[in-house]
């Protein structure tokens, strides 16, 4: 048995900002699914932004192992950069509370290195780890309708 693609889901933390996870799943090909749109003010004067995720295993009988999250394809826009970083919560454990989007997580560190793995470690049946994901607008970036990137999760089962 494996864990199916589909078993693997992303979800949102409380209005984006951290705590518990929610039942509202983070789904491929919706605009503004996690971040806003960037105001021409954002655009005139930059912005960084911070959303909690989390990584569900949805299998209820297999672990998920030595899972990793990564940014496979990054924004096509030259003024944003995407990067994403583990909360220092267990797994199983909700994530830590920021106070607004403007503040930065505590004790996470990003990545902002297109296809570079972050270790999760193993993530049990029904269980779930938190990750933050980091939008940076660059001062002075011209307007975009749409602004993508795209998160993978990996891992492994035994046979």
């Amino acid at each position: 048995m494996t864990i199916l693609a589909t078993q693997l889901k992303l979800f949102r933390s409380t209005n984006g900002l951290g705590g518990a996870i929610t039942a509202t799943e983070i789904v491929s090909n919706s605009l503004h699914n996690l971040f806003d749109i960037v105001s021409p003010t954002e655009a005139r004067d930059g912005d960084t932004e911070y959303r909690c995720c989390y990584i569900k295993n949805m299998n209820t009988t297999l672990t998920l192992q030595d899972a990793t999250v990564q940014i496979i394809s990054d924004t096509p826009s030259t003024g944003t950069v995407m990067g994403i970083g583990l909360d220092t919560a267990a797994i199983g454990t909700s994530g830590q509370t920021i106070t607004d989007e403007s503040t930065a997580p505590i004790g996470v560190t990003f990545s902002q290195v297109l296809n570079n793995e972050l270790a999760i470690g193993n993530i049990p049946p029904n269980s779930f780890k938190a990750f933050w994901v980091r939008r940076v607008i660059t001062a002075g970036v011209a307007a975009s309708a749409s602004d993508p990137c795209t998160l993978r999760v990996l891992g492994a089962t035994t046979a």
